[in-house]
């Protein structure tokens, strides 16, 4: 039996099968849920460098089609939330970070997610400012709903304070019918199951299609 010259790698799986399910002559279909375009393209977080040359693949392939290509950056989000709380307001965090960290590291662990889970979580998190995006940007050019393609990644700068189910579940119905795909680092363990950055325990509240 001859074997291939190059073995193909789970994240070339991903973005190849991702790619023929968006330019699908039926239109979009990374959902196997009607009126529910969301999906997740999980990656091992070893591979982010990789992972963004296939998004620049993906996405100058997908603009030479006639399709439009918004991509938000979770760490960007985030880094104007903590601008927004005022000058001082992340030295302020960092010294008592500092200060609690030398009693216990865990402690100094645990006021930073006391501070930074609230920018992050719930459905006025980054959740809000992902939809506030998307909505201004379709409001823009109403008739590329269904040739636009929304990238959210970044996602590994959250690490440990992110639950990106939480994020998807508070973006269902605020993103005008766009197809929106996450940008997963982590682990699949089973059909559903998700672990971030393969470290945290799996996670298997998740509605959309995990590619690959």
């Amino acid at each position: 039996m001859t074997l291939p010259l190059f073995d193909q790698s789970p994240l070339l799986d991903a973005f190849s099968a991702l790619r023929r399910d968006l330019i699908h002559e039926d239109g979009p279909r990374i959902s196997t849920m009607r009126n529910y375009r969301f999906a997740i393209l999980q990656y091992d977080p070893a591979d982010e460098f990789r992972l963004r040359s296939e998004v620049q693949r993906l996405s100058a392939d997908l603009v030479a089609n006639g399709w439009m290509v918004l991509s938000l950056s979770l760490q960007r989000l985030l880094f104007e939330r903590v601008r927004g709380q005022g000058a001082d307001w992340a030295e302020r965090v960092i010294r008592m970070e500092r200060q609690t960290a030398r009693i216990a590291p865990e402690r100094g662990l645990n006021y930073i997610k006391s501070k930074l889970t609230p920018l992050i979580e719930g459905p006025e998190g980054l959740a809000a400012d992902c939809s506030r995006i998307i909505s201004n940007y379709m409001d823009q050019n109403p008739e590329k709903v269904d040739r636009t393609l929304v990238l959210i990644g970044r996602a590994g700068a959250l690490y440990p304070f992110f639950r990106s189910s939480a994020l998807l579940r508070h973006l269902d119905g605020r993103t005008g019918g766009v197809p929106v795909v996450l940008l997963y680092p982590g682990k699949k363990q089973g059909k559903t199951g998700l672990s971030f950055m393969g470290i945290l325990n799996p996670d298997s509240d998740y509605r959309p299609r995990i590619y690959p």
